[in-house]
């Protein structure tokens, strides 16, 4: 079992999850993040601290769409460590649907 982010994440990328996480499986894409899913340790931590509820237990239906763009772009993206200012205009694209068609950037981020 594994977590996974979800299509809520782009354009907002809080990185409260980051911070938390002991194994460093986090990954940053231009304006959203993914856990790379053999990297998960399944402890659950990062699931509560996202403010928007981007992050799933990969056991959740939602889930299952999500998990091999996470394995696919955490091989790409560097790896992020340390939490950082989610993105400028975060609060208008917390409730926004269908993000991933309109708004997903295969795009590295900066990374640490």
């Amino acid at each position: 079992m594994t977590f996974v982010v979800t299509d809520v994440c782009i354009m907002c990328k809080h990185t409260d999850c980051v911070e938390v996480c002991p194994v460093d499986c986090f990954y940053e894409g231009e304006n959203t993040l993914v856990i790379h899913p053999d990297e998960c340790i399944d402890c659950g931590v990062c699931e509560p601290e996202c403010p928007i509820d981007a992050i799933k237990p990969d056991s959740d239906p939602e889930a299952d769409k999500w998990l091999e763009m996470n394995r696919k772009y955490s091989e790409l993206w560097p790896v992020l460590t340390r939490k950082k200012d989610a993105m400028p205009d975060a609060e208008k694209y917390k409730d926004v649907k269908n993000k991933y068609q309109d708004w997903f950037s295969p795009n590295p981020g900066e990374g640490d």
